[in-house]
Parts: C-alpha cells; sequence; structure tokens
C-alpha cells in the first residue's frame, strides 16, 4: 500500500485501488457491495482494501460510492492486453 496524504493506494499486477479518505464520509456502500469481500471499514470507519488478490475489477465500490472516493482501475498490463483483444 502506498500513502499519500489522505490517499491510499493498492495494488497489484491485475488491479490498483485509490481510496481517498477526505472525500469518504464513511458510508460503507462500497464494502457492502463488494461481491468478493476485498474491502473493510477500519477502526476510523473508512474503507480499506483486505484481499486485494479477490479483487475482480467489477467496480461496483467505484459505481457505488456516492462521494466518489474510490477507484479502481485495471493494471497498465493488463488494460493493454484487453485492448488488443478488441481490435482482434
Amino acid at each position: 500500500m502506498e500513502e499519500e496524504g489522505r490517499i491510499h493506494r493498492y495494488a497489484n499486477d491485475k488491479v490498483s485501488i485509490e481510496i481517498n479518505e477526505e472525500w469518504c464520509k464513511g458510508c460503507s456502500i462500497c464494502v457492502e457491495f463488494c461481491p468478493k469481500k476485498v474491502l473493510a471499514m477500519n477502526r476510523r470507519g473508512k474503507p480499506e482494501v483486505v484481499d486485494l488478490e479477490a479483487c475482480t475489477r467489477c467496480q461496483l465500490c467505484d459505481l457505488r460510492c456516492p462521494d466518489f472516493a474510490i477507484t479502481v482501475e485495471s493494471s497498465e498490463e493488463d488494460a493493454e492486453i484487453e485492448a488488443k483483444k478488441g481490435r482482434g
């Protein structure tokens, strides 16, 4: 995990998840909608990634967040592979 101010970045070779704690009001919608339980609420009442490897990049957390405080992106390498498949 990388931390830049109140922005936390979690990444592996397939996915990158960024959580902006300053924007987050702690509603836990992202945690509730995650089908793989990648996220959990921490002791400060903010979401954190607890199982990055389980993330399927469905982006339900990203799409449902009313504060735009969470972003889910595919890794650059994975995005390039997907783009090449689309050109085929």
